[in-house]
């Protein structure tokens, strides 16, 4: 990811050169889905793809903002910010500036150039990058620093209070947190962070479905209910229970009668999930990438059957990849209902199977899709700051 000329497109815009120049991640988990906002584990990484932002303080009070790949521009004053009521990716920028407000940090006006490289709408937490781009471009303009987990906390924020989606908090702690070559061991009831080194002898490979999904109108909210809804019946047993984070396979075994069939299905798929999330990380850490592979189809395979948020086009990438030379396993990333799958794959192999896969995907399924082979990148910053 690079500054995609933005101080000249900037200054053609705004008539004045940015002030700063902010870079900040998407995401792509490797193993843990649908854990995060059950108090579980996750294990993200931050991606060289993400979001780039120049940014520029006004005096006047006014936040604007272009969308450079969208074609779109924005304006209002901070006094009347109104961003539950504003349409698409409006939203988050207000939505953040808002809260920065609420939460009483001395912000200016702004201009703002968005633009990025990251595949929107496609699992890879494109609005958890925009969203702490933006507070970090709004924040370095006003001179203030914020740690990591308080920044994470305000994007959350922004999808649960602006945007109304139920969200966790593991987009928002991988795009702060990330460390170049590391994915994320996170524990989502404490907030805390351990980076995992990725071996030099595999790849990360991102497969993009071009199945276009949208969260916050999809089944994500009734996901997370249902997953409420189990806890409190399975409380009636073990009142000290959460979360479904804190059951196990063998509670239940014991105790899943207390739910219906649908409920047991969602339990049982985060019970599992959070147990592959730490056999993972373990078999990655003793160098058993056969083990990691395995775990992740294991993932998927919960997430098809058990969650029920994979669809054809997922499924077919999914079979595709696992059956490309060089790839040790794989399985949808992000929410699903469309959006992205992840592989992992022999780094002497990658590029030759990211083609692999692309062809044959497009082939049996009319779809668009393309294959990135990606790096794990450092968390959102400053990449230049003229500010001070």
């Amino acid at each position: 990811m690079n500054p995609l000329n933005l101080t000249e497109r900037f200054t053609a815009a705004f008539g004045a050169p940015p002030q700063l120049i902010v870079r900040s991640p998407g995401r792509v988990n490797l193993i843990g889905e649908h854990t995060d906002y059950n108090d579980g584990w996750v294990f993200p990484a931050a991606l060289d793809m993400g979001t780039v932002i120049a940014a520029r303080r006004r005096e006047d009070g006014q936040l604007r903002s272009v969308a450079a790949r969208l074609g779109e521009e924005d304006a209002a004053p901070l006094t009347d910010l109104r961003p539950r009521e504003e349409p698409g990716w409006t939203r988050y920028i207000r939505g953040v500036a808002a809260l920065l407000l609420a939460d009483g940090q001395p912000l200016s006006g702004a201009d703002l150039l968005i633009d990025g490289d990251l595949p929107l709408g496609s699992g890879l937490s494109s609005s958890a990058s925009l969203e702490l781009g933006v507070a970090t471009a709004l924040l370095g303009l006003a001179g203030v620093a914020i740690e990591r987990t308080a920044l994470a906390r305000l994007g959350q924020r922004v999808e649960n209070e602006i945007v109304g989606l139920q969200s966790g908090i593991m987009d928002q702690l991988a795009v702060a947190g990330g460390v170049a070559g590391h994915a994320l061991l996170i524990d989502c009831r404490s907030y805390a962070v351990r980076p995992v080194a990725l071996p030099a002898s595999v790849r990360v490979l991102v497969l993009d479905s071009a199945a276009p999904r949208t969260l916050a109108g999809s089944a994500y909210n009734q996901r997370r209910a249902e997953c409420e809804s189990a806890v409190g019946k399975l409380q009636a047993a073990r009142p000290e229970i959460r979360a479904l984070r804190d059951v196990d396979a063998a509670l239940l075994a014991a105790e899943g009668w207390r739910l219906d069939p649908v409920e047991l299905r969602r339990a049982r798929h985060v019970v599992s999930e959070n147990q592959r999330v730490l056999d993972s990380v373990a078999a990655l850490e003793a160098g058993d990438v056969a083990r990691f592979g395995a775990l992740m189809v294991a993932s998927h395979r919960s997430l098809r059957d058990d969650y029920a948020v994979s669809g054809p086009e997922l499924d077919a990438l999914v079979a595709i990849a696992l059956d490309t030379p060089g790839v040790l396993g794989a399985r949808l990333t992000g929410a699903g209902f469309g959006g992205c799958a992840v592989a992992l794959a022999a780094a002497a192999d990658a590029e030759a199977a990211a083609a692999a896969i692309t062809a044959r995907y497009r082939a049996a399924t009319g779809r668009d899709g393309r294959v990135y082979v990606s790096a794990a990148a450092d968390g959102v910053a400053i990449w230049e700051n003229r500010a001070t």
